[in-house]
């Protein structure tokens, strides 16, 4: 049983639903990352997505294409995200960790060779949002012979696709609360609920929704009908007010960009319990 299957087993006995949160892998240093993460996990993290950063994210809204530019300003590569994982694992982080990341670096490392590395550092799941369905064979074989989850993305657009999408993965799947890009929204398609419901009569694997989720309130909502909800922009937010003091070296900033990245996390897991 995988790390992630096991922690959504663990939640559903406690009747209790996932929070998933993104933070972009190096933004503002892979050294705040690291620091990000062990918060994160301490606050009750139930599994962490990773984003590798690139320069051309297409499922992205404008918040985290900063935090992948700000990133890849510092120089940060896939080497150094594996390197950040595989030390991260060394010093004890045991969050399931999945990492984010487009289909061009996966081709350009190797396909085989970027599940394989996966494995070896300690990641637990990959989702590539544009990687499509019916060309995922490779990277679905891959994933299956590292004892890799390959987490796809379910949209209110891909309603024919479902049942081909949900047979092809594992670990969870992940909905898309709406059209478009990652963005915090003020509400959401009002047919939510029973896209989740149509996708769960298809699988019998827990069920995320992101995109969008940007409060307590809205991530309790989504909780009444998902496993598990993903929180992204709201947080590469607060990450961006610590990127900001990194900038001007204000440790104080800082400090105080941490305790609301905190704050922030441990209200989004209150609302889910």
């Amino acid at each position: 049983m995988s790390r992630i299957t096991e922690r959504f087993k663990q939640l559903a006995e406690k009747g209790e639903r996932a929070f998933i949160p993104f933070v972009t892998a190096g933004d503002p240093s892979l050294e705040d990352t690291k620091r990000i993460v062990r918060l994160l996990e301490s606050v009750g993290a139930d599994i962490i997505e990773l984003g590798i950063p690139y320069s051309d994210p297409l499922a992205d809204g404008p918040t985290i294409q900063a935090s992948a530019l700000r990133s890849l300003i510092q120089g940060t590569r896939l080497p150094n995200v594996f390197a950040l994982v595989r030390q991260m694992r060394a010093e004890g982080v045991s969050v399931p960790l999945v990492l984010f990341t487009y289909v061009n670096p996966v081709i350009q490392w190797g396909t085989e060779r970027f599940f394989q590395t996966a494995a070896e550092i300690g990641a637990d799941g990959v989702i590539i949002p544009d990687l499509p369905a019916e060309e995922a064979e490779e990277a679905r074989n891959a994933a299956k012979t590292y004892g890799v989850d390959l987490i796809p993305l379910v949209a209110p657009t891909s309603v024919g696709r479902i049942e081909t999408i949900c047979k092809q993965a594992s670990g969870f799947i992940y909905c898309v609360s709406s059209l478009g890009v990652t963005g915090v929204r003020a509400a959401f398609a009002e047919g939510l609920p029973a896209f989740v419901q149509e996708v769960r009569k298809k699988t019998s694997l827990p069920i995320a929704v992101g995109f969008g989720v940007g409060s307590p309130e809205q991530a309790e909502e989504i909780g009444k009908y998902a496993d598990g909800v993903i929180v992204g922009s709201a947080l590469v937010n607060r990450v961006s007010l610590l990127a900001k003091a990194r900038e001007i070296g204000d440790q104080e900033k800082a400090e105080k960009a941490f305790a609301e990245i905190v704050h922030f996390a441990q209200s989004l897991k209150a609302s889910l319990r």
